[in-house]
């Protein structure tokens, strides 16, 4: 059939809107791909084929081709047609094909020379896919052949023929897979005729079918026609046979499935052409064993095995074997068929219960055994062995509320293993029945209840008397002695006795831990006797009792130990004390302090407590201090009077409820101090029992002190007085003098020393009739001691020896470079003052 003609006006020459539009696209300079040559004949005519340029090697994406010869037209494709008649002479003819994509303005141009052919080519053969034909004619005609045919080769298949043979001399040729291609030389075409010829028979199933492509050519090499594709196809022929994918199936089944459940699935290939019948199998069992009853069916067109009863009993047959066949053509008679072997295994499931051989069982064992095996019980089961739906659990249903049995099972034999893990006792109970059940792992596989899928059976166990030794029974006894009994005082004490016997004869008793000795164990009866005065508040005592452990041994030489509690009944024999001792009270912060009184006695003997001052001691405690109640067991001490500093002797007495009581020595301290830990850090001393002492060794030094502090006075007083006019003189008037020392590092509070009576004054001023009085001062660590004349300085009274006895007046203290400094001090009196008077010195000034 011709190829359709390029698009033409009534004129007869091609379309100027599609050339004027290429042309208005072609805006930019083009590039020139590689020139094809094209061999022609001489003459040429209208709408005839050329030849084939390859487009895509010069643009691959060209939507706009335009030829600039309009005896040329190119499709898409790269054919080459005329539009009209042309006749070529001997000079070459040439033009351009303009390809430009309008997407990206991408453009080419492709040179195309014709030459004139003026001798035969060698022939070619074209291997492009032809799109499409030029003649009716030349066109692929349905050619087929019979695989595996028997001939006679060759064999004639058809005839190939190209309408160009009418006014040309054409010549056939063939390329492709069995020409040129494996399998080689199994097709040929006569060159003059065009017949084609097949060789030798043909297996469909290597080579379903053969692609080759026809060629027309002239002696010149002129190809009139497109390539003819060219299909053979290799007819099917039922020669394979139907293979299962397994030689043999194994498939599992629950047994007691319902009817229908689906067992397994085989399936079978056939190589032979899809869709057919000679690949349209058919499925179906050929023999079943055992045969009878018929179990299974099987899908003729699926191959999927089911089950056509719901008997399948494990129990009874655990594995059925099928021969299955299946066939071609449908199943047809003629048709090829294969078998294989099926074999359905049929799985175990809990249908059969676990059922005690024996309904009653009877055991013994004896008393006071513990982890023994004393009853194994079998039972039976048809289920699989070793499996869930086998194995039995077991348990004590009944008889066993005290815990001394349990049954276990046996992992190799299934049997239940019934053990005594708590003792028995003979004499409480000669004899225990209990009921025992047993189950399988695996649930039972029909809905029941508990009891109906349970199997029961009992078992009397008898206890078997033995013969023990003494029983301490209760291990603890007790009795109640009053803790202030006499001496020799009996008791009953600890029992033992026989536990088969429930008597106490024959046993002796001895006590092996008795810890102050304080009692005797009569070896026949256990009773106790007091040996010496018990005390409740002992230190061993916990709780008011005391124990005693006692062994108990009978005739045989088997013993058991028990303790024997003396339970000490309390007497009112201890009357309340105060614990603490040492009270402080910090001045000004603080003017109470709480006391706290203990009565080891049973509290029946003991608080609410009463406190008193006693009288004997101090006349005044009454109005010096003051009690006051806070609770049952603790007053508060108050001071009535702002008291000096120092230590105070306060004697209180407690009384408990009953009137027995105790008067205990207070120490008391009143401190300088915001709190107790600040008063014992100032120098406040404190025995271990809270009193304040001073030794013997510090008061007499204090008293030496004091005594040679008189004599330095005395002495320089008469020194001064001899020697007026020596620029430091000490004043006549000794008896007027004050020794004034300050401890302080910056102006403060002056401590005033009194030579006569020691008495202190605290401040910087005092009220007097010649003013202040003057004070020290330290200066870097040495302290400045000054001699006063009443409340005035020597040195600020002198100016000269017609003023050495004036009286000064009233005035504020000067004080003269001239004064005594410590240092000079020191250096007069170091000579005259032994170790004792120094230490002295220091305790008057701390």
């Amino acid at each position: 059939m011709a190829a359709a003609p390029a698009p033409r006006d009534p004129s007869g020459a091609p379309s100027l809107s599609r050339l004027l539009l290429t042309l208005a696209i072609l805006t930019c300079a083009c590039d020139a791909c590689k020139t094809v040559t094209l061999h022609v004949p001489s003459k040429l005519d209208a709408e005839k084929f050329v030849g084939r340029v390859n487009l895509r090697e010069c643009l691959k994406s060209a939507n706009l081709i335009h030829s600039s010869d309009a005896d040329f037209q190119v499709l898409e494709d790269g054919s080459v047609y005329t539009t009209s008649a042309v006749l070529f002479s001997s000079k070459k003819r040439h033009f351009t094909i303009s390809l430009s994509n309008s997407e990206n303005h991408e453009e080419k141009e492709m040179h195309v020379l014709l030459e004139h052919q003026t001798k035969a080519l060698k022939q070619s053969h074209p291997k492009e896919k032809v799109l499409r034909r030029a003649k009716r004619r030349w066109a692929p005609i349905p050619c087929s052949m019979m695989e595996n045919s028997l001939g006679p080769f060759p064999l004639f298949l058809q005839q190939i023929e190209s309408d160009a043979a009418q006014n040309y001399t054409v010549y056939y040729s063939i390329s492709g897979p069995g020409v040129d291609q494996p399998p080689l030389n199994l097709f040929y075409v006569e060159r003059n005729t065009g017949n084609l010829f097949c060789t030798g028979p043909v297996d469909r199933e290597q080579y379903p079918s053969f692609e080759i492509v026809a060629f027309a050519a002239t002696p010149d090499g002129y190809h009139p026609e497109f390539p003819l594709p060219l299909l053979i196809r290799i007819e099917d022929e039922n020669d394979n046979y139907p293979i299962f994918t397994n030689s043999t199936y194994i498939f599992t089944i629950a047994e007691h499935s319902r009817i229908g459940s689906t067992v397994g699935q085989v399936c079978a290939t056939d190589k032979d052409e899809p869709g057919t019948l000679h690949t349209q199998l058919k499925y179906s069992i050929l023999q079943q064993l055992p045969a009878s009853p018929t179990l299974f069916f099987m899908n003729p067109t699926t191959g999927v095995i089911t089950t056509t009863t719901s008997q399948l009993d494990r129990e009874l047959l655990d594995k059925y074997q099928l021969k299955i066949k299946v066939q071609d053509m449908n199943g047809q008679h003629f048709g090829l068929q294969t078998t294989a072997t099926c074999i359905i295994c049929i799985e175990d499931v809990n249908d059969h219960l676990p059922t005690f051989t024996r309904s009653s069982y009877v055991a013994s064992v004896e008393e006071n055994t513990v982890d023994v095996e004393i009853l194994r019980v079998s039972i039976e089961d048809k289920d699989l062995i070793n499996t869930a739906n086998w194995r039995a659990n077991y348990t004590i249903l009944n008889g066993n509320e005290n815990g001394h049995f349990k049954i276990v099972t046996d992992p190799k034999t299934n049997e239940g293993v019934l053990c005594v893990v708590k003792p028995l006792n003979y004499e409480e109970r000669q004899q225990l029945t209990l009921q025992i059940g047993v189950v399988n792992e695996a649930p039972y596989y029909r809905e029941t209840t508990s009891k109906s899928a349970m199997s029961t059976a009992t078992i009397t166990v008898n206890v078997k008397n033995q013969d023990e030794g003494p029983e301490c029974s209760p291990p603890v006894q007790t009795v109640r002695i009053k803790e202030n009994a006499p001496v020799n005082t009996r008791s009953q004490g600890y029992k033992a006795s026989n536990p088969d016997t429930k008597s106490s004869s024959d046993i002796r008793y001895k006590k092996i831990n008795d810890p102050k000795g304080w009692i005797t164990v009569d070896e026949n009866t256990g009773s106790i006797t007091t040996f010496r005065n018990l005390d409740r508040e002992a230190e061993a005592i916990r709780n008011g009792v005391y124990n005693v452990t006692i062994l108990a041994t009978d005739k045989a030489g088997r013993t058991c130990t028990g303790t024997l509690g003396i339970i000490l009944e309390d007497v009112n024999d201890n009357g309340p004390v105060i614990l603490k001792k040492t009270a402080i009270i910090c001045k000004p912060t603080m003017s109470s302090t709480a006391i706290v009184a203990f009565d080891p006695d049973d509290p029946m003997n003991g608080p609410p407590f009463h406190f008193s001052l006693e009288e004997d001691s101090d006349a005044n405690a009454q109005r010096v201090w003051a009690l006051t109640k806070i609770n049952d067991t603790a007053a508060r001490l108050s001071n009535q009077n702002d008291l000096p500093f120092g230590p105070y002797t306060v004697r209180v007495r407690v009384t408990d409820r009953h009137g027995l009581s105790h008067t205990t020595p207070l120490n008391v301290i009143m401190c300088d101090c915001i709190t107790e830990n600040d008063c014992s850090l100032r120098g406040v001393s404190r025995t271990g029992t809270g009193e304040f002492r001073l030794g013997k060794w510090a008061i007499l030094a204090i008293l030496l002190g004091i005594a040679l502090l008189f004599c330095i006075l005395f002495t320089l007083v008469c020194g001064a007085t001899g020697t007026a006019k020596k620029p430091k003189a000490f004043p006549d008037d000794v008896t007027q003098q004050n020794l004034i020392v300050s401890n302080t590092e910056a102006p403060g509070d002056d401590k005033v020393y009194s030579a006569n009576g020691f008495t202190h004054t605290v401040g910087s001023a005092g009220a007097g009739a010649c003013g202040t009085v003057g004070s020290g001062v330290i200066h870097a660590g040495q302290e400045t001691i000054e001699m006063v004349k009443g409340h005035q300085t020597l040195d600020s009274c002198r100016g000269g020896e017609q003023h050495a006895r004036e009286p000064c007046g009233a005035g504020h203290v000067e004080v003269e470079p001239g004064r005594y400094t410590y240092s000079e001090w020191r250096s007069f009196t170091q000579p005259r003052l032994g170790e004792e008077s120094i230490r002295g010195h220091t305790l008057i000034k701390n």
